[in-house]
């Protein structure tokens, strides 16, 4: 692993990072794909027996749906389909860039069994193709980014009382809020996501989310840093992350720093810890806890203030992209390329 250095997270030529210019375009690109043309229509009225959602960011649009479907739904990490979908269920399809081949080949079934299909991809793009039916409702979409083809998702589902309400604007302005705090024109100590990769650096991340959309971003997270560091990061339930942390030797705060005996620090990361549903407002005291008894240092990033009434996927966009600029700085810090 390359050595970390910040002095490169203040380099002036950070505001042409491709890295950096991608996340900062993250709201545009919510936008943009929302407002995509959309081809066909439902001409279904009933509704569905049941919902499926495959394809990237298919466990988004299920933790957003769980708490307020009113019909079973499922987010299949295939292959295939399960054997139950037929004509009277609707099936979710989101693409990216490279789709698998099964999700193409799942999406073909679908269509061949006769279900109702929502698909987010371009429109010339095999896998819009291959679903093209008179019961099929494509969402075009050409940024070639999953995070945005599924809150394009979460709003029509919504607007078929699928799903919570999603206002689009909302979420994009949620993105572009993140974007504006974690700039490279702001200084280590003013921004977050530069003061995110500093904690990350030369450290073991452990993450974990206060919510289910906490969870969701914090396998995000795990994954980026992951990508970029080529070392280890935990995203887990609480029980695995205090399974490390109680394994973790003592710092002895006399002992000379060139003797410690750890090899590499872990971090503990909190999602949204002050967020947590009731049953679990504990766990973030007993994780903070625990790891102040081993000297493990905790870095948090929220989505705001608890008071404030952003929608579950405003504060999702939130937290994952702060997570992904601590990973792009991260990255740059490790001497990365653009």
């Amino acid at each position: 692993m390359n050595e970390f250095l910040d002095t490169r997270l203040e380099a002036p030529e950070l505001t042409g990072h491709e890295g950096l210019r991608r996340l900062a375009s993250t709201g545009a690109r919510i936008r943009r794909t929302a407002t995509e043309e959309t081809l066909g229509e439902l001409r279904r009225v009933d509704r569905p027996r049941g919902v499926l959602i495959i394809g990237p960011e298919a466990r988004l649009v299920r933790a957003v749906l769980e708490p307020v479907c009113p019909i079973p739904f499922m987010a299949w990490p295939g292959p295939g389909l399960p054997a139950w979908v037929g004509p009277l269920d609707l099936v979710v399809v989101i693409g990216d860039k490279r789709p698998i081949s099964w999700l193409v080949e799942a999406g073909a079934e679908a269509a061949r069994r006769g279900a109702t299909l929502i698909v987010a991809a371009p429109p010339h793009s095999e896998l819009a193709q291959v679903t093209t039916t008179s019961e099929t409702v494509l969402l075009a979409t050409n940024d070639f980014d999953s995070t945005a083809s599924a809150v394009a998702v979460l709003a029509l589902l919504g607007q078929m009382g699928l799903g919570p309400a999603v206002s689009i604007e909302s979420v994009a302005d949620a993105a572009d809020l993140v974007a504006e705090e974690c700039s490279p024109h702001r200084a280590i100590g003013s921004n977050p996501g530069k003061d995110l990769a500093l904690q990350l650096a030369d450290r073991l991340p452990l993450i974990w989310g206060g919510s289910v959309l906490a969870n969701r971003a914090s396998r995000r997270l795990g994954e980026a840093v992951r990508r970029v560091s080529g070392t280890p990061a935990l995203a887990a339930d609480a029980s695995e992350v205090l399974a490390v942390l109680r394994g973790v030797p003592p710092r002895d705060p006399f002992a000379d720093p060139g003797d410690d005996a750890r090899l590499i620090d872990p971090v503990v990361v909190l999602l949204d810890a002050d967020k947590a549903p009731p049953h679990q407002a504990h766990i973030a005291d007993e994780l903070e806890r625990v790891a102040d008894a081993v000297g493990v240092r905790v870095a948090r990033i929220s989505s705001g203030d608890p008071d404030l009434s952003s929608s579950d996927v405003e504060r999702y966009i939130t937290l994952l992209i702060h997570g992904l600029y601590g990973a792009e700085y991260l990255s740059i810090g490790l001497g990365g390329e653009e």
